[in-house]
């Protein structure tokens, strides 16, 4: 159980990759200077810019604005102590700190972050309450409950009517979780016995998931406050300032409370890298019993890419196992990268990974399609699931989405695919 999960090679030499790198760890190291200036400081210039009869009315009571403000201000706090141990943890797992001195930001990287960097950042701080805080579970088991089943379903197909059905004794099921996030699925398939590799790009969730899955010594070690960035939307005062404890368990105890239950923990592996570049080499050929793709897909700028992929890494009679909305992450980016008009000369890697030029939105019914015509099987589907996400359930705003599931197969004898290959 000492093993960590941090999925990260042992040397990085690309100096792109490593300002990428930088760039995540930087922003976490920005997080509490810049959420002070953005939530309060701004706020207070604006307030006392206010008629004197009017901020005076509003820092009295029942109001007490100015003490909210403050309040405010120890909150981000609270998540700024864990922003700054991310970034320790990360400069730590990057190989970027002398293992004899504490863990700093370099000088020449600090201040390099950019705002879609500032924003990852926040938006990682707030998923810690949907992946490892007691309240997420309720969106969590909208995700994962029908991978659970699925997969238990599985398992138990695997296993002949000679068996009698004795699930325990049945190899484990090797499972990818491409887009892992913050490591929850992954932990919660390893803890149900199957054999699981998680699969990330980003590196703000690859950080923030190596120090909960590795470093992170107790249950509710932080406490985060996922709203206090909004002053929108809120009942009362006291819903903007509702903390949780995170994380709810400890992965390292949780599978050892397992095993001495009786129980069978599988292995558990992060790793680092681009979905695609990696799981299409030859190495990864028919390697997986399933793949777990939970608010995944749709993060495809060429689903075929996609699901050559997953096709290519799913042994025969593989299942695909989805779970997730169509918020096409690249529909606003046709005219940049993605909007490549083919004069350009790219790297073959560039030509493989999600990088790659060109991309196209379906519907929910034309992706069914497109999986059928990529030669799976669709053996079950349901619609309309209600699946929130990081979405404060006090608040007087509620977005919820209603997502897709179904579960596909890769036919024993696969045929080749009917979709045109690249030459």
């Amino acid at each position: 159980m000492a093993e960590d999960w941090d999925g990260v090679p042992d040397k990085i030499e690309d100096d792109e990759e490593i300002r990428i790198i930088f760039c995540a760890l930087d922003s976490f190291n920005q997080y509490g200077r810049a959420s002070h200036r953005d939530c309060t400081h701004f706020r207070r210039q604006a307030f006392y810019a206010l008629p004197q009869a009017h901020w005076q009315m509003l820092a009295a009571p029942p109001f007490n604005y100015l003490d909210t403000l403050e309040r405010v201000d120890d909150a981000i706090e609270s998540n700024a102590e864990l922003a700054r141990i991310l970034v320790k943890n990360g400069l730590t797992i990057f190989r970027m700190a002398e293992s004899d001195k504490e863990a700093v930001m370099p000088e020449e990287w600090t201040g390099v972050a950019k705002n879609n960097d500032m924003e990852r950042a926040r938006s990682t701080l707030r998923q810690f309450y949907r992946d490892w805080s007691a309240e997420g579970r309720v969106e969590r088991e909208a995700c994962h409950g029908p991978v659970f089943e699925a997969l238990s379903n599985e398992r138990a197909r695997r296993v002949s009517p000679t068996d009698h059905a004795d699930t325990t004794e049945a190899p484990p099921l090797r499972v990818l979780v491409p887009g892992a996030g913050l490591g929850r699925l992954v932990f919660e398939l390893c803890r149900l016995g199957y054999d699981t590799e998680g699969n990330e790009i980003s590196y703000h969730q690859l950080i923030a998931s190596s120090y909960i899955l590795n470093k992170c010594e107790r249950a509710g070690k932080h406490t985060i406050y996922p709203w206090i960035h909004s002053f929108s939307n809120h009942h009362s005062r006291e819903n903007q300032f509702r903390s949780y404890s995170i994380p709810d368990v400890q992965p390292h105890l949780a599978l050892e409370a397992t095993v001495r239950a009786g129980g069978k923990v599988g292995s558990m592996e992060m790793c680092a890298s681009d979905f695609l570049c990696l799981y299409g080499d030859a190495e990864h050929e028919g390697v997986y019993d399933a793949v777990a793709a939970v608010f995944f897909l749709d993060t495809a700028p060429n689903l075929i890419r996609y699901l050559e992929v997953i096709r290519h890494c799913l042994r025969p009679g593989g299942v695909l196992i989805n779970v997730g909305p169509l918020l096409w992450h690249f529909e606003n980016d046709i005219l940049g990268q993605h909007g490549f008009d083919g004069d350009a000369e790219l790297e073959s890697n560039e030509l493989m990974g999600i990088d790659a030029p060109g991309s196209f939105e379906l519907t929910d019914d034309e992706v069914m399609a497109l999986v059928e015509k990529m030669g799976f099987v669709v053996e079950t589907r349901r619609t309309r699931i209600t699946a929130p996400y990081v979405q404060d359930t006090e608040s007087m705003l509620q977005s919820k989405y209603h997502a897709s599931h179904w579960v596909a197969r890769k036919p024993e004898a696969a045929a080749a695919a009917t979709a045109p290959q690249e030459k």
